[in-house]
């Protein structure tokens, strides 16, 4: 099963990819200016790596609970739903921007945050807990 993990925001949408070989890697983001040219473009990664489903980190409350960032979430996945018809499972995020952000500093990479890279390496994360590399931490 071909996978796409999605690391949503507002500007940039980070992007990541597992084949049956389930190694998720982080791929190119979709960093363009408006979300219809965003949305073109994962359609574009979708149908060019045979997209057999989505996993899309869900930005859950420290408490576990639903907030404002994961009901936008909520409306983004709607259009996903609409537009590719593929299964999306919610995989809890929490942190994952800031693990990524942490592993770039422990390395002393100096990364652009507007380049999508952090974006990216966090679906990654996303992705490998939705493949079953860090527990189980799927929501829906």
């Amino acid at each position: 099963m071909n996978v796409l993990g999605i690391d949503w925001g507002e500007k940039r949408i980070g992007l990541a990819f597992a084949d049956s070989l389930a190694v998720a890697v982080p791929i190119e983001p979709a960093i363009q200016k408006k979300l219809k040219e965003r949305l073109a473009y994962i359609e574009n990664q979708i149908k060019e790596r045979k997209v057999d489903a989505i996993a899309i980190g869900y930005p859950l409350n420290m408490d576990g609970t639903i907030g404002f960032k994961a009901k936008e979430v909520d409306v983004f996945i709607k259009k996903l739903e609409n537009r590719f018809h593929l299964p999306i499972t919610r995989v809890d995020e929490r942190l994952t921007s800031h693990l990524v952000e942490q592993d770039y500093k422990g390395h002393k990479k100096k990364i652009d945050p507007k380049s999508g890279a952090i974006d990216s390496s966090a679906a990654c994360i996303i992705l490998q807990d939705f493949l079953g590399f860090s527990g189980d931490s799927k929501l829906s």
